[in-house]
């Protein structure tokens, strides 16, 4: 997959969220389009992979039911980064940082609802990826 979009109420309130959020995973703005109808944050951490804008049918945003963004951490202690600047900022807990052995045991993450109700998730895969290349 290339990237996701969400839209959002506040876009300057909602940009400055995932840039502290998504800060702590190693990702940042990117690219961002400001024009008449929409404005969208790009954030990555080489390229836009998710991105944050107002939406295009100026419309008001709806959440996705059974719908969540998983962002890759480095790290546990980078999950519970992500966690503790959300939780800061005003996302809403829903489910704190720590193994999901049902999910696989290299896993350790965290959920979140962000300040539109979308359901984001830190997650660190804690086993050695297998490239298949030497």
């Amino acid at each position: 997959m290339s990237h996701v979009s969400i839209g959002v109420t506040d876009y300057a309130k909602s940009r400055a969220f995932y840039e502290a959020v998504l800060a702590t995973i190693g990702a940042k703005v990117v690219m961002e389009v400001d024009a008449p109808g929409v404005q969208a944050a790009a954030f990555g951490k080489q390229f836009p992979e998710f991105w944050v804008q107002t939406p295009h049918d100026g419309e008001k945003p709806s959440v996705g039911n059974g719908t969540h963004f998983g962002f890759l951490a480095p790290n546990n202690s980078a999950v519970r980064a992500f966690w503790d600047k959300a939780v800061e900022l005003g996302a809403s807990p829903d489910g704190e940082p720590g193994p999901r052995p049902h999910y696989g045991e290299a896993y350790y993450g965290c959920f979140l609802r962000d300040l539109d109700g979308h359901k984001i998730e830190a997650m660190a895969w804690n086993a050695a990826f297998d490239t298949g290349h030497d």
